[in-house]
C-alpha cells in the first residue's frame, strides 16, 4: 500500500501541471489577459466531466499501475480498470472533453481552443502510435495485445471490457 500512496502523491503533483498547461497557460498565451472573461456556465458541465475523467485516469495510473501520467514516470503495471475498460486512451479523451467544455465556457478563446484540440489530438495520436504503444507492447506483451484486441484506441466501447483475473 505504501507504493500505491507514493504513486498517488506523485500523480497529485504531476497531473495538475499537465492539465494546467493545456487548460490555463496555452489558452492564456493565445487568448491574452482577457482570455477568461465573460464565462458561460453551460460548458462548465462538459468541462467538469472531462476533469472527472482525467482524475479517474490519474487515480488508476497511480493506484493500479503505481505510476503517473508523465512519460518519465509511467505505470509499472498495465492499467485496464476504470475508464480504461472502455477506451485505451481515456486520459487524452478527458483532456479533449475538458477543452471542449472550456471552449463553451469562454467564447472569447473558443476558436483558439478548437485549434488547440485539433493539434493536441494529432500530437497525441502520433505520440501514442510511435511511442506509447510500442513501449507497452514490449513491457506487457500478450496482455497488452489482448487488451488492444478488445478495447479501441479512441472510440469508447458501449460496455466495459473485463480483463483476465491476473490483470485486475
Amino acid at each position: 500500500m505504501t507504493k500505491q500512496l507514493f504513486a498517488v502523491l506523485r500523480s497529485a503533483l504531476i497531473a495538475p501541471i499537465f492539465i494546467s498547461i493545456w487548460t490555463w497557460f496555452l489558452p492564456r498565451w493565445f487568448g491574452g489577459a482577457r482570455a477568461f472573461e465573460q464565462p458561460r456556465l453551460l460548458g462548465l458541465i462538459i468541462a467538469t466531466l472531462g476533469v472527472l475523467l482525467l482524475v479517474a485516469c490519474a487515480w488508476n495510473f497511480a493506484w493500479r499501475g503505481l505510476g503517473t501520467p508523465a512519460p518519465f514516470d509511467p505505470p509499472r503495471r498495465l492499467v485496464v480498470s476504470g475508464p480504461y475498460r472502455f477506451v485505451r486512451n481515456p486520459m487524452y479523451l478527458g483532456l479533449l472533453v475538458t477543452l471542449l467544455g472550456e471552449a463553451a465556457v469562454f467564447p472569447r478563446i473558443a476558436a483558439g481552443l478548437v485549434i488547440e484540440m485539433a493539434l493536441f489530438w494529432l500530437g497525441a495520436t502520433v505520440f501514442v502510435m510511435t511511442f506509447e504503444e510500442p513501449v507497452l507492447r514490449r513491457m506487457f506483451d500478450r496482455d497488452y495485445a489482448g487488451y488492444c484486441g478488445n478495447v479501441r484506441r479512441w472510440i469508447p466501447r458501449l460496455t466495459p471490457w473485463y480483463a483476465p483475473p491476473h490483470l485486475e
